[in-house]
């Protein structure tokens, strides 16, 4: 009976082992399901997290509202391109085209003097050849100083020494008055300081005075009544017969109512005048004598342009 018990109880015992055994391998099943299945959830997780989400789709509005920034974004690129085909195309294939109104074409015209031309009627002045006095050719303006009279002895009128000379010192004739007279060269003596060889050259009257108006009227405001350097030191013609520059020197006559004013102005050789010389056709001018070489001889050139023609650009 023990026996038969004790075998019941073993019985039993091995049963419940058994069952307690299942039940543990259930157990552990069921663990393993679930760390298996949150394993796979996990992954699954972070992988859609490292995905990123897609933006929704643009509705129809919102594409036009997008549709200028897309634009001004190809602007830029669009500019970069058309600035490098530019730049790789040669210089040649890029005309410059100016407009009329450029200033470049706007340049103003140099100043040219022209003097007015008149007929000169022979009762204002009249010219009669050997050793006849010849009135002046414009009215004389009263003395103010009487320290500029003529010294006792000498007087105010003297014979005429060139054709283009008035009885009066240090007076010529007007352009028109000359022109009229058909007197259109004016001659004097030269000498060269090479060869020393004398000889008389003629310069055009028109033509010459011309030149030197045109350049006082261009250049008179910049002289502060001084005169240039191309007055004070003068180029002098070239010799004829050596071929010297700048050698053949005026003559100028030792007296100075003998002096050929004209002829000095038109060649611009005044000055190789002295400064006593100078003084003396400022003096018989009524112009202001004093002061240095460059004043008075600024003088001298305004003084026989104004004689030449006194509605000319010549006053002080």
């Amino acid at each position: 009976m023990k026996e038969n018990e004790m075998n019941k109880e073993r019985k039993s015992n091995h049963q419940e082992y058994q069952v307690s055994m299942r039940n543990e391998e259930e157990v552990d099943e069921d663990d393993n399901d679930r760390l298996a299945l949150s394993l796979s959830y996990g992954s699954k997780r972070t992988k859609v997290r490292s995905e990123e989400p897609l933006p929704p789709p643009a509705l129809p509005h919102e594409q036009e509202q997008l549709l200028p920034l897309v634009q001004e974004q190809e602007q830029p690129q669009q500019m970069v391109s058309s600035m490098q085909t530019l730049i790789s195309q040669p210089l040649l294939q890029i005309p410059l085209q100016l407009s009329a109104s450029h200033p470049i074409y706007n340049v103003p015209s140099p100043l040219v003097y022209q003097f007015h031309q008149e007929p000169v009627s022979s009762s204002s002045s009249s010219v009669v050849s050997g050793s006849t006095v010849t009135g002046p050719s414009r009215p004389v303006r009263v003395r103010r100083n009487p320290t500029q009279a003529p010294r006792e002895g000498k007087s105010d009128t003297v014979r005429p020494p060139y054709p283009w000379a008035t009885n009066r010192r240090a007076t010529v004739h007007s352009v028109n008055y000359l022109l009229s007279k058909e007197i259109t060269k004016i001659s004097g003596d030269v000498q060269c300081k090479r060869c020393e060889r004398q000889y008389k050259i003629d310069y055009d009257l028109k033509e010459k005075f011309t030149e030197i108006g045109t350049f006082i009227a261009e250049n008179k405001s910049a002289m502060h009544h001084r005169a240039p350097p191309v007055w004070k030191n003068p180029v002098l013609p070239k010799c004829q017969f050596c071929d010297q520059e700048n050698s053949a020197e005026p003559v100028i006559a030792r007296k100075k109512k003998e002096i050929n004013w004209l002829f000095l102005l038109l060649g611009q050789m005044l000055g190789c005048c002295t400064l006593k010389q100078l003084k003396y056709f400022c003096k018989h001018t009524k112009n202001h004598r004093t002061g240095a070489k460059d004043r008075v001889l600024y003088l001298t050139y305004l003084g026989l342009c104004m004689q030449l023609d006194p509605a000319g650009p010549f006053n002080r």
